[in-house]
């Protein structure tokens, strides 16, 4: 098989989908492996280390595409990549369809096999591709509510901990997974008085037991939400409906009923947003934006601030079912693995996963109907 990766062009996107030791690992299967001009160094890996593992560095992304076979990316392809896609062509990256109307159909009219990370699942329900990413997001929404809380960059001012003889700053997270324990991890930590929300009973006994008296859970429910949010410094999104879109659970009253210069942060709004105020998608060179005097943070890849750490979490558990795909074909790996099998998006014109079609009120085809 020939894997190709393309250099991500979406706005402010350094990482990329494979380090040279997946090169290596994939050349040791017998595959070869194509590479795109400087691909990696966003991430700081050089074409010499490309090299050095068994890649072909290729100048183009139209050659990537064209000689490929499977292309591996770590976001949805943009514009300019659209008609370089192939029939029969195997995508496999972050897709997020629930929330992108356009690609979805492109990916239809071109007849590409996509498998999005973000929908295959563990035995556990829990989304393995998903959580790395989730895990820095969470980390660093709490970073970024910390930065334009300061009044310097459009905030009120408020220092998340506090000193001696002040408060510290409330701190509201919405959603009690992946992104939002790691959220209220570093938010605990740095010492801000702290209430996660979630709908799952049980999520927050285990919360509750994890921090003990450290933070306080609430069940999500929009009168507490409104209660919570119209108290909140710092409210972070971090709901996920696993391949659907994002519910709005914040309601554009509630926002304006925030202290001026508060701050939101919406983890979510590569999958629609879960606040009602989030209605643009902004970019690492232009984050922000005010709304009813809260400043919003609307950046779809968050992760892609941190290239180097994400990619190294990102691609050592991509690496796995890349080479399945390499070695036994999709099909094969996908009957093979009905978990793997979760992640197929899209087969020769056909929508495959239902939370999509749903979203998009798109024709929904069952994968088994594909495959027989």
């Amino acid at each position: 098989m020939i894997i190709g990766v393309p250099k991500e062009i979406k706005a402010n996107e350094n990482r990329v989908a494979l380090t040279p030791s997946g090169v290596k690992s994939l050349n040791e299967e017998g595959h070869r492996v194509l590479i795109e001009n400087s691909a990696g160094v966003g991430s700081s890996f050089t074409n010499d280390e490309y090299v050095s593992a068994g890649a072909q560095i290729v100048s183009t992304p139209e050659e990537i595409y064209e000689k490929s076979n499977i292309i591996v990316k770590v976001k949805e392809p943009q514009l300019a990549e659209y008609d370089l896609m192939k029939e029969d062509q195997v995508l496999f990256t972050y897709l997020h369809l629930a929330a992108e109307q356009d690609l979805t159909e492109k990916l239809l009219e071109r007849k590409v096999i996509g498998i999005a990370y973000e929908t295959i699942e563990s035995y556990d329900g829990s989304l393995p591709l998903l959580k790395p990413m989730s895990e820095v997001a969470g980390r660093m929404s709490v970073q970024i509510g910390s930065r334009f809380l300061e009044k310097s960059n459009g905030g009120k001012g408020v220092l998340l901990g506090g000193v001696s003889g002040t408060y510290p700053a409330n701190v509201t997270i919405i959603g009690g997974g992946i992104v939002g324990i790691n959220a209220a991890k570093i938010a605990v930590g740095m010492g801000a008085n702290v209430t996660i929300l979630d709908v799952n009973v049980e999520r927050l006994r285990y919360l509750d037991d994890l921090y003990y008296n450290k933070l306080k859970t609430i069940l999500s429910n929009s009168y507490n939400i409104e209660e919570c949010v119209k108290n909140s410094d710092l409210l972070i999104g971090a709901v996920l409906v696993s391949g659907s879109k994002t519910p709005q659970l914040v309601t554009e009253d509630m926002v304006k009923q925030m202290p001026e210069g508060s701050v939101v942060v919406d983890v979510a709004v590569d999958q629609g947003g879960t606040i009602e105020t989030i209605d643009r998608v902004t970019t690492h060179s232009n984050p922000v934006y005010e709304k009813y005097g809260v400043v919003h943070y609307a950046v779809a890849n968050i992760p892609g601030a941190v290239p180097r750490t994400s990619t190294i979490a990102l691609t050592n558990l991509t690496l796995p079912y890349i080479v399945k795909l390499a070695n036994k074909g999709w099909i094969k790996a996908v009957k093979e693995d009905n978990l793997f099998a979760l992640g197929v998006n899209t087969v020769n014109g056909k929508l495959t996963y239902k939370a999509v079609a749903d979203s998009l009120g798109l024709e929904y085809t069952p994968l088994e109907k594909v495959l027989d």
